[in-house]
């Protein structure tokens, strides 16, 4: 099986400056050496609370953002150090779904229009094209009755699949979900995240950055565990059992943990 993504002794450091011209520029660590990897039709969990280092990571996978020092590999390519002229032509096998989806939406746009422009923008396809995959993709997500309706007429869910189905329709290779099911009530998390890895794409890798160890479960592979810049947990689901303490914290958080007093 081969990688997707491979992230090597990846090292991030910001430079704040002061509140005043003469105050001394502060450096902070985002990220301290870390190892990644997604393979081919692997899901795999990202998990951290705030601070952790996962959006980070995220969006220097994504490209979004330079790495300080370290190693990213992405679709076999040096993707750190491509340009973003090299990087266009990829976009669409690499794809980003965001936490808040009502700001990633045109609040002037129908459903249906926000599929057919990425399919044509990103996805090279003519506008007619564009509208039948579209319609085939909406339809696997449940929207075949909201084409015409605006992001304001749709609920929260709603609104999340139609993020999902402009990134689907793309048929990526990789997807980075940053919290999808942000603000969602359980019922609606569950079917969110149902319809976003029920229909990946054969062979697709998906990055699920999420604070909710019990969703990892249910969804993914394995478990990247972040803590202050660092991975300090990487395990199979459902085969290894968690052993640090911030693990197990997230599993739950009124347990009793060991050495706890």
């Amino acid at each position: 099986m081969s990688l997707l993504v491979e992230v090597t002794d990846l090292r991030k450091t910001f430079r704040i400056p002061g509140s005043w011209p003469w105050s001394p520029v502060r450096e902070v660590a985002a990220l301290g050496g870390v190892d990644f990897t997604l393979a081919e039709g692997e899901i795999v969990a990202l998990v951290g609370q705030s601070g952790s280092g996962k959006t980070t990571l995220s969006r220097i996978i994504l490209g979004l953002e330079p790495a300080t020092s370290g190693r990213v590999r992405v679709l076999d390519r040096d993707w750190d150090r491509m340009s973003e002229s090299e990087r266009r032509p990829l976009r669409a096998r690499v794809q980003y779904i965001p936490q808040d989806a009502m700001a990633a939406l045109d609040p002037q746009q129908t459903v249906m229009e926000h599929v057919v422009e990425t399919l044509t923008v990103l996805g090279g396809r003519t506008r007619p094209a564009a509208a039948a995959e579209g319609a085939k993709m909406l339809s696997r997500l449940g929207l075949s009755h909201r084409h015409h309706a605006l992001p304001r007429e749709l609920s929260g869910g709603e609104q999340r699949r139609v993020t999902l189905a402009r990134v689907l329709a793309l048929d990526p290779r990789i997807i980075v979900a940053d919290e999808p099911t942000s603000g969602l009530d359980p019922q609606r998390r569950e079917t969110v995240l149902k319809d976003l890895i029920g229909n990946l794409p054969a062979g697709a890798g998906c990055i699920l950055v999420t604070h909710d160890l019990d969703a990892a479960e249910a969804w993914c592979h394995r478990a990247v565990v972040m803590l202050r810049g660092e991975v300090i947990e990487n395990f199979k689901l459902r085969d290894v059992r968690p052993t640090h303490p911030y693990t197990l914290s997230l599993l739950d958080p009124w347990q009793d943990l060991p050495g706890a007093s």
